[in-house]
């Protein structure tokens, strides 16, 4: 069984912004996160959509996000 929990995007969204990334640009649901030291990110999700596990461990893997900043 997957450690990550099936997430609304705004919920991840805030989680990455809390934890040192921010939008570089944005247009429609599509937004460029930016961290200093980290190559740019698009975090491409409606605010009311779900994202599965696997999607959250792959977010994880580009993004240095936890379960536990959930």
């Amino acid at each position: 069984m997957s450690e990550w929990p099936a997430t609304k995007a705004r919920r991840v969204f805030a989680a990455l912004i809390a934890i040192g990334w921010s939008v570089k640009r944005e247009r429609g649901s599509h937004r460029v996160l930016t961290r200093p030291g980290s190559s740019d990110f698009v975090f491409a999700f409606h605010d009311g959509e779900e994202i599965g596990p696997r999607m959250l461990a792959r977010i994880a893997r580009h993004t240095g996000l936890r379960p536990d900043d959930l």
